[in-house]
């Protein structure tokens, strides 16, 4: 089922979130306020390292394929065409009162039965539905970095969440090749499931290194040797931000 997708955000996770959603069939529109951070997507998803011609060379997509889904895929500065679709995925900075007047804002413009999904690593998700008139149809909708390969699709919900917008949105992320958990939110500390654990594990990443017991390189290697991890703590930090370039 094909549905429009409007994704707020043009950097490393909105255009990789909108290359997901375009592979898999929607329509998608990517807004950004930054013609420049546009210019930047644009290259990414076509031949960047996790972009579209790359899933051809490794295999992944045909070249059809890939075509398909950049045609389906356009980048703007107008807000208007971004909101009046069936979804809206929201990356932008992570501050929750900036994502609070951001989801405020667009509420007044989208359409009633459009469904919010933020992609915040952890600010509470009923604290952004509340400046809404449509809490039954807010979510949480965790990614991990890059969003081309990583398979996490952490679903938050809050009391408030319907059940018909947690069934839409798993279906669309499992659709898309993820791997959909349903959690819970919280307003008593920050994170959700993999972010906490994380930063817990950075916690005590830290404390290796400050008593000189190894340095950060020893501490990536010692994790991914021992683990499989496709990256250690200070590696992931580094590439989550970086875009893994």
């Amino acid at each position: 089922m094909s549905e429009r997708i409007g994704v707020m955000g043009a950097g490393v996770m909105g255009s990789g979130i909108a290359q997901v959603m375009a592979i898999s069939g929607h329509e998608v529109i990517c807004r950004d306020l930054s013609e420049d951070v546009l210019d930047a997507a644009r290259e990414g998803v076509d031949t960047g390292r996790f972009g579209v011609r790359g899933a051809v060379e490794r295999g992944k997509l045909t070249a059809e394929e890939a075509d398909a889904a950049l045609a389906r895929l356009s980048f703007t500065t107008d807000l208007e065409p971004a909101v009046d679709v069936d979804l809206i995925i929201e990356a932008v900075p992570e501050n929750l009162a900036l994502k609070i007047k951001f989801w405020r804002d667009l509420d007044s413009m989208a359409p009633d039965d459009t469904i919010f999904a933020s992609n915040s690593s952890g600010f509470p998700i009923a604290a952004m539905a509340a400046g809404t008139n449509r809490p039954d149809r807010f979510i949480g909708w965790h990614w991990a970095s890059p969003a081309p390969v990583m398979k996490l699709a952490e679903i938050v919900r809050c009391p408030e969440t319907s059940e018909t917008t947690v069934d839409t949105v798993v279906r669309l992320a499992a659709a898309a090749g993820k791997n959909p958990v349903v959690v819970q939110d919280t307003d008593q500390s920050w994170g959700y499931v993999a972010n906490r654990v994380y930063f817990a594990m950075v916690r005590e990443a830290n404390r290796v290194v400050s008593e000189g017991i190894a340095d950060r390189e020893q501490v990536d290697q010692l994790m991914t040797d021992c683990f499989r991890w496709p990256s250690g703590p200070y590696g992931m930090a580094a590439g989550a931000g970086s875009g893994w370039s």
